[in-house]
């Protein structure tokens, strides 16, 4: 026999059969790989004997690399096709189709058990839904799809990210996300195949003119939620100003950023209180702050001192105007935009998480 079968979608194939081999009542055989139809036409990439507890199935294989939401809609259609060309029961037991792939996302998990469409990752992960037989085995994604996923969230890219959600409601071509972004034309354009994986996205035109509409902008801010705990901390520098309550100081920190002419933004508790008031009272202030000599002759104004405990003013290093995207300016304070401020909150401590998905509801919307 020739296997034709990629090698790693026969590494896949192999492991899947393993792991297949290895839960307890099952047995499963390599009937054959890649079934040609009459016409030559490539029917599937394996044929699996499937014996569970008694029971006897028939696993169509269909091995592909990587599958996001997007892909999932030519799986299905492939399936459907495939089961119109082969009867029901054909050579012994329910004809089972079954995606077996390097990395699934979990939106695309979450559609195929949806539709009731077995599956299997090199993470381990499997849905085997039959009559009779239901096997499922939930593990985190391959490293690499989690790796490649935990990128879309940092650096530039996530200023792509930043301006598509505080921007749901717009429709942009790549010259335009890219300038809103402050991002390159190359970054923007990558930022959008990618997003388009996930199904996020809606398009209109062709070609130069083509424009792209972010219409799940809840489902991409849970996403970066998600990847929150996998993404480096930015620097943080903690301060004691003495002789001034957290209002006081709020107030006379902008009012010395903006003679420095030095870029700022308030965020964490401080700002969520202006954009959506929810605590009786703030201890601190934390700000991102453009490094540099006119940042440290602002703070060196304030005459803050550096702490480990007792910190009433915390700067977050920002080092380039792209980190203080979208702020918003409410009376003479300059605030990280709401979807910043949220982020932020996640990551904090105490009722912060709280005061997130309260601004969340009160101001972001979605």
């Amino acid at each position: 026999m020739v296997l034709e079968s990629p090698p790693n979608e026969r590494q896949l194939i192999e492991q899947f059969l393993e792991t297949l081999r290895g839960l307890p009542e099952v047995h499963a055989n390599l009937d054959s790989w890649e079934s040609v139809a009459p016409a030559g036409d490539r029917e599937h990439d394996a044929q699996i004997d499937l014996r569970i507890a008694g029971k006897s199935f028939t696993l169509l294989i269909e091995a592909k690399k990587v599958v996001y939401p997007r892909d999932v809609r030519e799986v299905l259609w492939q399936f459907k096709e495939l089961s119109r060309s082969r009867p029901s029961g054909q050579g012994g037991g329910e004809s089972v189709s079954l995606l077996v792939a390097e990395s699934i996302s979990p939106g695309a998990k979450d559609l195929l058990r949806t539709e009731r469409v077995g599956y299997y990752d090199s993470g381990g992960s499997l849905f085997l839904p039959a009559r009779g037989a239901y096997l499922y085995i939930d593990r985190p994604p391959p490293k690499t799809l989690a790796k490649s996923v935990r990128s879309l969230f940092s650096g530039r890219r996530a200023q792509v990210l930043h301006t598509l959600l505080v921007c749901h409601q717009d429709w942009f071509g790549v010259k335009e996300l890219a300038e809103q972004a402050q991002v390159s034309p190359a970054t923007a354009s990558q930022m959008l195949t990618e997003l388009g994986r996930f199904d996020w996205l809606a398009s209109r035109g062709q070609g130069p003119n083509k424009e792209r509409h972010l219409r799940e902008p809840g489902a991409l801010l849970d996403a970066w939620v998600k990847q929150l705990a996998s993404i480096r901390l930015p620097a943080l520098r903690r301060y004691y100003v003495p002789g001034m309550k957290t209002d006081q100081l709020l107030e006379h920190a902008a009012q010395v950023f903006a003679a420095h002419q030095v870029g700022y933004a308030i965020s964490h508790e401080a700002a969520a209180q202006r954009y959506a008031p929810f605590l009786s009272s703030v201890s601190q202030v934390r700000c991102r702050l453009l490094v540099g000599r006119a940042a440290d002759a602002a703070i060196g104004e304030l005459g803050a001192r550096v702490v480990h405990e007792g910190a009433n003013l915390a700067i977050i290093e920002a080092k380039s105007p792209g980190e203080l995207l979208f702020r918003e300016r409410v009376g003479d304070i300059w605030l990280a935009s709401p979807i910043q401020v949220y982020l932020d909150l996640l990551r904090s401590e105490g009722r912060a998480k709280e005061m997130a998905e309260h601004l969340r509801q009160e101001r972001i919307g979605f």
